[in-house]
This record gives C-alpha cells, structure tokens and sequence, in this order.
C-alpha cells in the first residue's frame, strides 16, 4: 500500500498531528467538541470535504474522511449495512465515537431503516491503535473487492493535503501555498493573511 501522504502520517508524531488538526479545526472555525473519552478536532472545505479526528484519552485516534463527490459517498446512497461495515476492525470503543450521536456539518448521519440506530457517514475509516495507523478492514476489503482507489475515493488525499504532512506547516508555508494559488491580489493582502496565520499558530504551539 503505497502512498505519500499515509506514508507520511504513519511517520508523524501523534502530537504533532494533533497540533495540526488544532491549527486546522481553527482555520475552518470548527467548534472542538469532547465526547465520552475523546476530544473532537474537524476540518472542512465549506463544499462537503472534510477530515474528522477524535483524540482519545488513551491515546488512540479514529480519522473519518469525506468526498461528497466520490464514489465511496454512502450518505447518497442510504446504505447504512454497508457504511457499518466500513467500521469493520476498528475496535468498538472508537466506533462508538459516531454510533447513535448527533450529526454535525462533517458527519452527517446514516440511519437502520430497522433499529433506528445511527452511525456518522465517512469515505474513509481510519485508526491508530497507540503504536500504529491502519486502514479499517472493511474499507480495505470493499475497495479490493470493487476496485476501489482507497485513498482517492475516500477523500484522504485531498483532505489531508491541507495538514501538509511530511512537509513544514508553518504560517509561511500556508502563505506560501495560497500564494502559488493566485489567491492574493496584492502583498499587503498577503501580509495581512500571514499576520492572521501567525496569531492562529500561536494559540497551538
């Protein structure tokens, strides 16, 4: 399984990951949110792509992507079997982190037509057990089984591009990035959005 950025994560330390999921949830003015035996840091694009992390107390971490516009977007398709079966090999005490809550912008809910019971949607099921990442078992038996791009239809390439994993995560490095982009009209708009980067940075040293 060969990959940049998963192969970059799998190489992070877990606190350097949490600082910039902080940093992240921040930038996207993402309320954290703590839950029984976790906290909850989320990015988003405002057009359906998200990344959510839940830090647990033991030190473990479940990551749910999303890309509404894949072919792993069980939210349009009202699968609720087949989106818990995603969930397949995360040990329950994490599952149990979207199982039967409240929905929120990232992580609307799939519900049992039969049970009742709700589970959040995700393209991408991912965890790191205190030692190392994995990929779900059942993400990574459905897209074997239906020849599946794992980290491209899940939104994991996209939604973790922006923790710049593997590479400096700076204010200047941001600045940098949303320059290459044409996204400043004039230096002193740049200027000002690193001043707001660095004020941000400083609340997550």
């Amino acid at each position: 399984m060969s990959n940049a950025i998963w192969d970059a994560l799998t190489v992070t330390p877990l606190p350097e990951i949490r600082r910039r999921a902080a940093v992240l949830d921040d930038l996207a003015q993402v309320d954290p949110v703590t839950v029984p035996g976790a906290h909850r840091l989320a990015w988003n694009d405002g057009g359906g792509q998200s990344a959510v992390w839940y830090f647990t107390e033991d030190g473990r971490v479940l990551l749910l992507t999303f890309d509404h516009e894949s072919v792993l977007n069980l939210y349009a398709e009202d699968d609720f079997a087949l989106q818990e079966s995603f969930f397949e090999g995360v040990p329950e005490s994490l599952v149990t982190l979207v199982r039967d809550r409240p929905e929120n912008y990232e992580s609307l809910n799939l519900t049992d037509a039969t049970t009742g019971r709700t589970i959040h949607y995700a393209g991408g099921v991912f965890w790191y057990d205190g030692t190392r990442w994995q990929v779900s078992d059942g993400l990574a038996e459905y897209c074997r089984r239906e020849d599946v791009d794992l980290f491209g239809e899940s939104g994991f390439d996209y939604c973790l591009d922006a923790y710049r994993l593997g590479q400096d995560f700076t204010p200047e490095s941001i600045v940098a990035d949303r320059d290459e982009d044409g996204r400043y009209e004039d230096e002193k708009e740049r200027e000002a959005d690193l001043a707001g980067l660095r004020e941000v940075f400083g609340r997550h040293r």
